[in-house]
């Protein structure tokens, strides 16, 4: 059982929501930047994606977590510090150890990618009006831990190896305590983020044992 009610957690949303607004404008075209540098490479595009969901994750993690989702479960102290860390982890990394690296490809795994990037930014919110839960009654692209989660495992799915698994950890738990939310609360929305670790965890880690051993092979 949940220590909240399913009204409860929509009116947290609602007021999280029209808190914090227009951060979520900020948010979604920070999300249309991170892809355009898929495509155009300036010299600072790895570190700028990762710097794009460092702030994500640390957004969530404060804003979402500590400030409001606390107000209905304290459990939330421990979410947001794992969100917190998530953002310090992918901060350096990507940004002070330039370690993370992403590029198009055309193999399975980017595929997969393509398809959580396009769920978290478009697909997502349209699931939840759909579903009947129009903004501001909705988790919210960029702000809230499910579609920051999913979009994540989109964008590792676009790294190249080797991707730290220190990255894969926080990601991988959220996808199960999320997930396994979602269908106590009924939000149809949030459903793929319990398997979106599932099948990306895996993904990643092909792709890393693939490269190594093509290592081995030069």
């Amino acid at each position: 059982m949940l220590p909240f009610t399913r009204d409860q957690f929509l009116a947290n949303l609602v007021s999280y929501n029209e808190g914090i607004w227009p951060v979520q404008v900020a948010a979604f075209g920070l999300g249309l930047l991170a892809v355009a540098l898929l495509f155009w490479r300036p010299l600072m595009a790895d570190r700028l994606i990762a710097g794009i969901l460092a702030i994500m994750w640390l957004w969530t993690g404060v804003a979402y977590h500590w400030f409001h989702f606390t107000q209905i479960n304290k459990a939330a102290l421990v979410f947001g510090a794992l969100f917190v860390a998530q953002g310090a982890i992918l901060a350096y990394v990507g940004l002070v150890r330039n370690q993370l690296r992403f590029g198009q490809s055309f193999g399975s795994a980017a595929m997969v990618g393509v398809g959580f990037v396009t769920y978290a930014a478009v697909l997502y919110p349209l699931l939840g009006i759909w579903t009947g839960h129009a903004y501001p009654e909705m988790p919210v692209f960029g702000v809230t831990p499910c579609p920051v989660t999913i979009f994540t495992f989109g964008f590792f799915l676009f790294a190249k190896p080797p991707l730290s698994r220190w990255l894969l950890a926080i990601p991988f738990i959220w996808s199960l305590i999320g997930g396994s939310a979602a269908f106590l609360l009924g939000v149809p929305q949030d459903w793929l983020l319990l398997v979106s670790g599932v099948v990306a965890v895996p993904l990643v880690v092909a792709c890393r044992s693939g490269a190594n051993l093509d290592g081995l092979k030069s």
